[in-house]
């Protein structure tokens, strides 16, 4: 999936180019209804709506351990398709429209760790990606993947990159958000990361402190049937994870 890295790499140099951040809400966006899902992660016997996506993942040691082992390029050879580099991903084969996760993240040498929507049955973007939030040890970022990085329009522009270098920025700058973090995380440490999303907005909190926010049309989509958790670079462990149905706070 060499696109994805691309098109997600595009999107990061580009943030110079983008508008003022929004405001961040201070209160939730979201008012949680029916707990839809938990895992503790105990255990050796998990729910079977979890599964392989992108290796390497693994239950261990009570927890979820993402590592990142396509880590670089390897050309097509001896008969053998071509594997390019892409961040480790676990699927959880839970529908939602707006919901609230909950989960708690540690890095472990690793870069990002990030929590994604997608809809299998879209094709208007690549791999059914609709929206994502993604932790780094400075900063978070928030993704309308459906009509910003991942659109089939951005894939379209790309093909002649330089040629449409403004218009995939104006694009970017309308349905992506990074902020920065006023004091860093730090490595092998817990934090508990929460993911809101209601309506066409996502406010994410680390340790019950909002950190980002961003309403774009992507992130409305009606139909979330995959929440993915996503590590890039060495390991990066999960815990502990909630999802509930919400409705708007408001």
């Amino acid at each position: 999936m060499r696109l994805h890295t691309l098109l997600t790499l595009s999107c990061l140099l580009t943030s110079a180019a983008f508008a003022a951040l929004p405001e961040i809400p201070k209160d939730s966006i979201a008012k949680k209804g029916e707990l839809l899902f938990s895992d503790d992660m105990q255990g050796d016997k998990h729910d079977a709506k979890w599964h392989r996506v992108v290796d390497t993942f693994g239950f261990e040691n009570g927890t979820l351990k993402g590592t990142q082992t396509r880590d670089q390029d390897v050309p097509a050879a001896d008969g053998k398709p071509a594997i390019t580099k892409h961040a480790a991903v676990y699927g959880l084969e839970l529908p939602t429209k707006d919901s609230v996760v909950e989960v708690k993240i540690r890095f472990e040498g690793n870069t990002m760790m990030d929590v994604e929507f997608d809809d299998r049955k879209f094709t208007g973007s690549h791999y059914g990606h609709l929206c994502r939030a993604q932790v780094y040890l400075d900063k978070v970022n928030i993704l309308d993947e459906r009509d910003g990085t991942q659109s089939n329009n951005i894939i379209e522009l790309r093909k002649d990159a330089a040629k449409n270098k403004e218009e995939i920025g104006k694009i970017l700058s309308t349905h992506t958000v990074s902020f920065p973090l006023a004091t860093k995380l730090e490595q092998g440490k817990w934090y508990t990361l929460v993911v809101e999303t209601v309506g066409e907005q996502m406010r994410v909190t680390i340790d019950g402190t909002p950190v980002a926010y961003l309403k774009s049309p992507g992130i409305g989509h009606e139909t979330k049937s995959k929440i993915e958790l996503g590590v890039a670079g060495k390991s990066g462990l999960f815990d502990d994870i909630k999802v509930w149905n919400a409705s708007p706070a408001k």
